[in-house]
């Protein structure tokens, strides 16, 4: 397998055991979590914020390598609510970037820290002309900023 990066920092594993508050999986409290990719290394996945949920021993060690889906599924798990308080936690601890566009106007909701703009990401304009607009990454329609009304 070739080499993995992996950037989840100490402070984000911190924040995603406060926000789950015990395993992302079963929901046990007062027990040790430890790290779990949602998307197995082995199957691609990387220990990033975007990846990696607490997990107890048991639930950690039964899910393995698996799917996460089907798995919650054979486990009798609530497949929709996890995945569900997934996006919504990982929505809220990804830091958004503001920048200003080529004019000096502050754009707020840029693409996410971490996010790679290119031509296929249909989250970023990137014809020079066109205003920029940005995705709030959870499929909802782009925006473009609103022009200063004096």
């Amino acid at each position: 397998m070739a080499r993995v990066e992996h950037d989840l920092t100490d402070e984000q594993w911190t924040a995603l055991k406060v926000a789950w508050g015990g395993c992302a999986y079963c929901g046990a409290a007062d027990v040790a979590l430890q790290r779990d990719c949602v998307l197995p290394v082995s199957r691609g996945g990387r220990y990033t914020l975007e990846n990696v949920v607490p997990a107890c021993g048991s639930c950690n060690a039964s899910k393995c390598n698996a799917e996460v889906g089907g798995w919650l599924r054979r486990k009798r798990l609530d497949e929709r609510a996890f995945l569900l308080r997934f996006a919504e936690i990982v929505r809220s601890l990804t830091p958004l970037t503001d920048h200003a566009d080529p004019a000096g106007r502050a754009v707020i909701g840029s693409p996410r820290v971490g996010s790679n703009p290119s031509a296929d990401d249909p989250g970023v304009a990137l014809d020079a002309d066109a205003p920029p607009t940005v995705s709030d990454g959870v499929g909802s329609a782009a925006h473009a900023p609103t022009p200063d009304v004096a």
